[in-house]
């Protein structure tokens, strides 16, 4: 091949070179982490600051208490650089699960040194949960401490990405960063449907092996916190709550604001923290007022 030659096909491959880098996409900038505390996780890399949390004050969450109490000090142990447990909330719809952790973040943000690096809050939807590890190795380098939040965590027969949360949380050469932390809310205490844990106990060749693969999920989570069903008496103490933070109260409407969320919690079938919320909303509509 003559020099003619070689000069012509290396101005062939540099055309080629460059065509490709106009294909290519372009790299995802870096988050400016300083731009908010709370972020939502948009795959594959990119992280859309939340300058506006749709939260409830941590005093507002009542009937809950012996929940809210060790998961502050879970968060705020972890806040400090301090040892800190995966948390997985399970149980009751309605009850301030996720409510719980948006609340919590605030509140150890708040009772942080002013020194102190902030604690920054990233959640990641359900449908999102393959790419976790990549986004677990994305935080890895800042300098920040962050809280992965999944809200409504749970996975249906078929679906193989509980795999990639198993890897990310525990498994793996490189494991969990030691600047993040992982919360779920689930209406199931083991993640998976009924159905599919039986389902593999009734075709595997080993059905124990089986059943202990899918369950192992939920053991990645070194804390449970069980959320059920409230009382009456809870029930009510969240509309005292909730009514005093809002002015609700008119003086002597006490009782008769009592006999109204009791009926509203009956035609809704259930008592719950949401349940209660809705009725402030409700009542606060009625009487003129915005939340």
């Amino acid at each position: 091949m003559d020099a003619a030659e070689l000069k012509s096909l290396a101005t062939t491959m540099e055309r080629i070179a460059q065509s490709l880098e106009r294909l290519a996409p372009s790299p995802a900038p870096s988050p400016d982490f300083e731009a908010a505390d709370c972020f939502v996780f948009e795959p594959p890399a990119a992280l859309k600051p939340i300058r506006q949390v749709n939260r409830i004050p941590i005093e507002l969450l009542k009937g809950i208490d012996r929940s809210r109490d060790i998961l502050f000090d879970n968060t705020d142990r972890f806040a400090r650089g301090l040892a800190a447990n995966n948390a997985l909330l399970w149980g009751s719809r309605g009850m301030g699960k996720s409510s719980l952790v948006k609340a919590v973040h605030a509140a150890v943000g708040a009772a942080l040194p002013t020194d102190a690096s902030r604690l920054k809050l990233v959640e990641i939807h359900r449908e999102d949960i393959e790419h976790l590890p990549r986004l677990m190795g994305f935080l890895r380098a800042s300098s920040h401490r962050f809280l992965l939040f999944c809200d409504d965590l749970s996975f249906d027969t078929g679906d193989a990405s509980y795999k990639s949360l198993k890897a990310a949380l525990e498994g793996g050469v490189e494991g969990r960063p030691a600047n993040v932390l992982f919360y779920a809310t689930s209406n199931r205490r083991h993640l998976l449907p009924r159905d599919m844990i039986e389902n593999e106990r009734a075709t595997a060749i080993n059905p124990g092996e089986a059943v202990e693969e899918k369950v192992s999920l939920s053991d990645r989570f070194g804390l449970w916190l069980g959320f059920h069903n409230c009382s009456q008496d809870q029930y009510l103490a969240m509309i005292d709550a909730y009514v005093a933070a809002y002015g609700l109260d008119a003086g002597s409407e006490r009782e008769a604001i009592h006999r109204e969320a009791l009926e509203w919690a009956t035609t809704r079938g259930s008592r719950s923290g949401r349940v209660a919320f809705q009725f402030i909303q409700d009542l606060a509509g009625r009487r003129g007022q915005s939340l």
